[in-house]
């Protein structure tokens, strides 16, 4: 069964947080969902509060297949967070996937790992990622897969279930939640 790390951080955006959870659950992916901070209660950008499965710093040094980011305004702990920067880095040098959607494809940036590289982002963020492909909802180049914001967090989601799982399974998902 196919693993995710999933970091919470508080601001987080609901939706692009949810939406891709959601899709890979269905899909049978085993997802921890881990607490930046030392409290698994984390309150996003509206106001909904998530319980994580744990906290960061007790799944530290450990890799999944796919380490996901979602954005918000929490991606300004992403990036202050040097335990971030780190999975970061050791999930780019094992060669697993890396997921970021909205804001938090600017921590993938700050690691060195977009240059050259196909990705998109919100345009909240364009300042900093100028070769974004802005107008695709999802952009997958190598072992990096990143996407735009909350109205493309399903889109995102099923494309994690088809890289991670297979393509029947997000097809499968896709028609059972009639995207």
């Amino acid at each position: 069964m196919p693993t995710v790390l999933a970091l919470l951080a508080e601001g987080f955006e609901e939706l692009e947080f949810i939406a891709p959870l959601d899709m890979l659950r269905r899909a049978g992916v085993d997802v921890t969902v881990a607490a930046l901070a030392d409290d698994i209660f984390v309150t996003g950008r509206c106001g909904v509060s998530l319980c994580a499965d744990t906290t960061l710093d007790a799944v530290s040094g450990s890799l999944a297949d796919m380490l996901f980011l979602p954005g918000g305004p929490g991606v300004k702990h992403l990036r202050a967070d040097p335990r971030v920067a780190a999975l970061v880095k050791a999930h780019a040098a094992a060669g697993r996937w890396l997921a970021a959607i909205c804001a938090a494809p600017t921590v993938l940036n700050d690691a060195g790992l977009l240059a050259g590289r196909r990705h998109t982002c919100h345009t909240s963020v364009l300042n900093e990622l100028p070769a974004a492909f802005i107008h695709e909802r999802v952009v997958v180049d190598g072992n990096i897969i990143t996407s735009r914001g909350a109205g493309t967090a399903i889109d995102f989601g099923l494309t994690l279930v088809e890289k991670l799982v297979s393509p029947e399974k997000a097809r499968e998902i896709h028609t059972s939640i009639c995207a």
